[in-house]
């Protein structure tokens, strides 16, 4: 196996000998692996980029190598192919898909900008390809209140499709929005009763959440921020121990940048195991080995609806760290009244 590659879990060894292919596969391709911090552990250990949205997005631009290999949901997938034209752009699972992408498909998304031609629609990244061709602007939960907070406040908004993000950024501006009513399941399930159990049993820990969950929660909680931002936040809390209200998947990266912390999961309502994002999780080592292998399932987007995508997603990228006449400029680009 690489030196270079440290695998922290326990594995099999089948899966000791796929990760060495996968190894050789990726020099053989020229490929990079990119993975989500709400992958399986193993998949994390490998990938060459960890990140969250926002952070997947700008370096999936910025790759250089002949093949991406995405160890995420479809929409990430989707998102570096738009970025990244050029590049082969692999998914071990297609059915890795999104809770909040689906609550938002393209043509009730097309018919809600109809009814609100005059509303500027930033768009959280967790939507497909053909929502982002609709919305002006795209956001990730680490650049949406910067984005919200460039925007004039005479300009009315559209924040679509998750309504626990938007009510978040709502109270952080003080921006009056349109919310669109979708939700991530994971973050809609945590139990506000048994994460007081929890904390009462370690009365020390901090309640850290994503602002995807239920804004009960939020309200209680000591640091809300974004997957990279609870990151760092852990590794500079001077807090020993953490309850964490977000997809389990992060606990993983969490031990490998502060490893002198305990970390607690958010325990679910109805005692079952949804703080686990089933989508992220139907990718496997194995399928990754097998999508490597046979060069696919690949990512393809029409060069019409992959330019219609592009230019919010680079707005989002422009506007995460903004000065006031780069958001002036971007605004006087952006066509209002909705004719679409």
């Amino acid at each position: 196996m690489d030196a270079a590659v440290n695998i922290t879990q326990e594995i099999s060894a089948e899966t000791v000998e796929m990760v060495r292919e996968i190894l050789r596969l990726k020099k053989e391709m020229n490929a990079v692996i990119l993975a989500h911090y709400y992958q399986d552990a193993v998949i994390q250990d490998l990938a060459d980029i960890r990140g969250d949205s926002f952070e997947l997005s700008r370096r999936a631009r910025e790759v250089d190598a002949d093949v991406i290999v995405f160890a995420g949901v479809h929409f990430m997938a989707e998102t570096a192919k738009i970025l990244n034209p050029e590049k082969t752009v692999l998914l071990p699972d297609m059915n890795a898909g999104c809770s909040l992408a689906e609550s938002a498909p393209s043509h009730l998304f097309r018919r809600y900008r109809q009814a609100h031609p005059d509303h500027l629609a930033v768009t959280y990244i967790n939507c497909t390809a053909e929502v982002k061709g609709l919305s002006d602007i795209i956001c990730t939960s680490s650049s949406a209140e910067a984005i919200l907070s460039r925007l004039p406040m005479d300009v009315p908004v559209l924040f679509a499709p998750d309504k626990n993000l938007g009510h978040y950024v709502r109270e952080k501006t003080g921006r009056d929005m349109l919310l669109w009513q979708g939700v991530c399941t994971v973050h809609e399930m945590f139990s506000e009763r048994r994460i007081a159990e929890l904390h009462a049993q370690h009365p020390d820990a901090e309640l850290i959440a994503h602002p995807e969950c239920e804004g009960v929660l939020l309200r209680k909680a000591d640091f809300v921020g974004s997957t990279g931002a609870l990151l760092r936040h852990v590794q500079e809390s001077p807090a020993r121990e953490f309850i964490v209200a977000t997809e389990s998947g992060i606990l993983h990266e969490m031990k490998r940048v502060a490893p002198d912390k305990d970390y607690f999961a958010a325990p679910p309502d109805n005692g079952c195991a949804c703080n686990i994002c089933d989508y992220m999780k139907v990718n496997t080592v194995e399928k990754l080995y097998q999508c490597m292998k046979n060069g696919g399932p690949e990512i393809t987007i029409a060069d019409d609806l992959r330019l219609r995508a592009l230019r919010p997603i680079e707005r989002m990228l422009e506007l995460a760290n903004a000065d006031a006449e780069t958001a002036a400029r971007i605004m006087d680009e952006i066509t209002l009244p909705f004719a679409g």
